[in-house]
């Protein structure tokens, strides 16, 4: 029972009932943010159809340093972080939720542990969303990623100069996710803050307005 579920990773919930749902929406909070935060996003995709879901980080933090630092400082944190965030994935689809009815949003830090995340466990989602975010680790990691995400729809967002994300790696991601078969559009905005615009959202409802067909 998708309650159950809810209950066992303690997440915040907002939109449609379980029962109801169309279709079902992890929403991952950024660096010192909390599962409350990612909230309004659901009034502000509008789509009272779907069920939102957000964990919360221990300490308000996935993992302590960048996303583009080397591995070994992040850990135990980063492992422990994508190993949360898959179980609540693995649970979702264990309580009858098919891919193809889930989707996955992450803003900044946690836009970083969803694309990471996804990547690691390849599936057909119904969408992906990496708002101010990309793949996790330094210059020069490997991208070698087991499996396939084709049937996946993902959009990747991101200032054209963003303070903590280089646009070379929102790039870079781009690329990985196309060469595992998903569907992918990316927008880069020239000028833009560290945050999500109107035209992020609108490609957000386009992405997961998929999921709420029959």
């Amino acid at each position: 029972m998708l309650d159950d579920v809810i209950d066992k990773h303690q997440l915040r919930r907002a939109g449609a009932p379980p029962a109801r749902a169309k279709g079902f929406v992890v929403l991952i909070h950024g660096r010192g943010a909390t599962a409350e935060s990612m909230l309004p996003l659901a009034d502000a995709i509008a789509m009272p159809d779907l069920c939102y879901l957000a964990p919360q980080a221990e300490g308000y933090t996935w993992y302590p340093q960048s996303f583009m630092a080397p591995t070994a400082a992040n850990e135990p944190h980063l492992s422990r972080a994508m190993a949360r965030v898959a179980a609540i994935i693995a649970d979702i689809l264990a309580a009858g939720v098919v891919p193809e009815k889930l989707g996955v949003i992450g803003f900044s830090q946690g836009a970083c542990l969803t694309a990471e995340t996804a990547l690691r466990n390849p599936r057909p989602y119904g969408f992906i969303g990496i708002l101010s975010g990309g793949a996790i680790g330094p210059p020069g990691t490997p991208r070698d990623y087991a499996g396939t995400l084709e049937g996946a729809r993902v959009f990747l967002g991101c200032s054209d100069h963003d303070p903590h994300i280089p646009l070379a790696r929102v790039q870079e991601t781009t690329g990985v996710f196309k060469r595992m078969g998903a569907s992918v559009t990316e927008r880069i905005y020239p000028g833009s803050s560290h945050g999500v615009n109107d035209d992020e959202l609108a490609h957000v409802r386009a992405g997961l307005s998929g999921m709420t067909s029959a």
